[in-house]
């Protein structure tokens, strides 16, 4: 299998390390080849850039909405997890989609909340998880996922653009994350509708909607920017909307409220 990036931060390093050992362990019970097989069943794939750029055209906040139950760190974050729950109260509030971590060791995310999260609503669902191996986007597509996420900090180029060809092919859409100036350069040498800047450094974990700004001008009028972490307040989204920045993805934030889509409600209303 290809290796993930060379200068990798650390935390993520240890996350891709361990990834890669849990995809070995999965393509032992399962080969490529039967979910290859699995793909080949058609099923309903729910437009996921189609839905913000729904959103978006009339000028409103395109929101993703997280189903996230911890991170490396805040650790756990809400105690009483129901994913469909939390879905339906996301979609209830105006969520254009969801995004529900399937990363079990350091998330404690899981696959079936995926299933859950999309079964109990209409909405389009983003995997989010650390895609590392062709083998994960078959998986995502037999899964129910209809968009997946690329980190460009987590990846060679090459393997990159390998995952996204595969991802389009089965008819998902592909999130493109970047950290800085240099991730960005790379992601938008893939052709994809979408690109997602995280305001959290890797190294020390701190975040600034900074980062958003200072990466804006880069971007093609085409693209659609969405702006990831550190959205925690009124002020942080009229701030991004006094930029043109309109869509979020948002999870902290709305899991530390008692009911998330109100939470979402009363920060995009």
């Amino acid at each position: 299998m290809m290796s993930p990036a060379a200068n990798t931060p650390t935390v993520l390093k240890k996350i891709l390390d361990h990834k890669i050992e849990s995809v070995a362990l999965r393509k032992a019970k399962i080969s490529i080849a039967e979910l290859r097989e699995q793909c080949r069943e058609p099923r309903e794939i729910r437009g996921f850039s189609a839905a913000l750029r729904h959103k978006l055209d009339q000028e409103l906040a395109a929101v993703i909405a997280e189903v996230k139950k911890a991170s490396p760190s805040k650790g756990l974050i809400r105690e009483d997890f129901d994913p469909v729950s939390i879905a339906r109260s996301y979609e209830k509030g105006g969520a254009a989609c969801l995004s529900v971590l399937t990363e079990e060791a350091f998330f404690l995310g899981a696959d079936e909340y995926l299933k859950m999260a999309r079964e109990a609503t209409r909405l389009p669902v983003l995997r989010k998880d650390f895609i590392v191996d062709p083998y994960q986007v078959y998986e995502s597509y037999v899964l129910g996922a209809d968009c997946i996420l690329l980190i460009v900090a987590a990846l060679e180029q090459p393997l990159m653009e390998e995952l996204h060809d595969i991802a389009v092919e089965l008819g998902m859409d592909v999130l493109v994350e970047v950290h800085n100036e240099a991730e960005l350069d790379r992601g938008l040498l893939i052709e994809n509708p979408m690109i997602g800047i995280n305001n959290r450094d890797l190294k020390t974990f701190e975040t600034s909607l900074e980062t958003t700004f200072q990466l804006l001008e880069k971007i093609p009028d085409d693209r659609i920017v969405i702006t990831e972490s550190g959205i925690v307040s009124i002020d942080d989204v009229a701030a991004m909307r006094g930029h043109n920045v309109n869509a979020f993805l948002i999870g902290e934030t709305f899991m530390r409220a008692g009911e998330p889509g109100l939470k979402l409600l009363e920060m995009f209303n």
